[in-house]
């Protein structure tokens, strides 16, 4: 009599941790709940990029793949920006504020940079560690996409034609 009751207790117990499994890997892979402070002091809420294709680019000016991948960012996003494409640039907390925004202003990046000072959006993020790295959150808000290293840039094209032809 007991053997049945405990089966069926495990099978419950197994049941809620399965479902408490998938609703934490749901979380994952939502854009987490951000505001992002630019260097011009512009605040930009994840929340408010909703029905946005959204890549946010972490980076460094001492990061060499970083740099040489720009221009091609920045190609991207005045081709797909009025499209509904935002680029977020989110400069590394050991990057110098000084440097960022000399970085910034010299090559005239059209989309919005911060500088994460205190590692906040990089810990928000997973505890990005690695320059460059990319998320590519979807009109929903749902993550499609996470890269370490150095994106394709014909591949993101391709994404970006594909998801910004979906309806909201």
């Amino acid at each position: 009599m007991r053997t049945p009751l405990i089966k069926m207790a495990l099978g419950l117990i197994a049941a809620i941790l399965l479902g408490l499994g998938g609703l934490n890997l749901y979380q994952h892979n939502r854009a987490p709940s951000v505001t992002f402070t630019t260097l011009s002091g512009q605040k930009i809420a994840m929340a408010d990029l909703k029905g946005k294709l959204v890549l946010v680019n972490f980076w460094s000016t001492n990061c060499l793949s970083c740099l040489q991948e720009m221009p091609g960012l920045v190609q991207l996003y005045q081709r797909y920006h009025a499209l509904g494409f935002e680029l977020i640039a989110v400069a590394m907390a050991y990057d110098p504020p000084s440097q960022v925004l000399h970085y910034t202003n010299q090559k005239k990046l059209p989309f919005p940079v911060m500088h994460d000072g205190y590692g906040e959006m990089s810990a928000a993020f997973g505890d990005v560690g690695v320059t460059p790295s990319h998320f590519i959150f979807n009109k929903q808000g749902q993550r499609l996409q996470r890269t370490m290293g150095s994106l394709d840039l014909t591949a993101l094209g391709q994404l970006l034609d594909r998801e910004l032809a979906q309806p909201h």
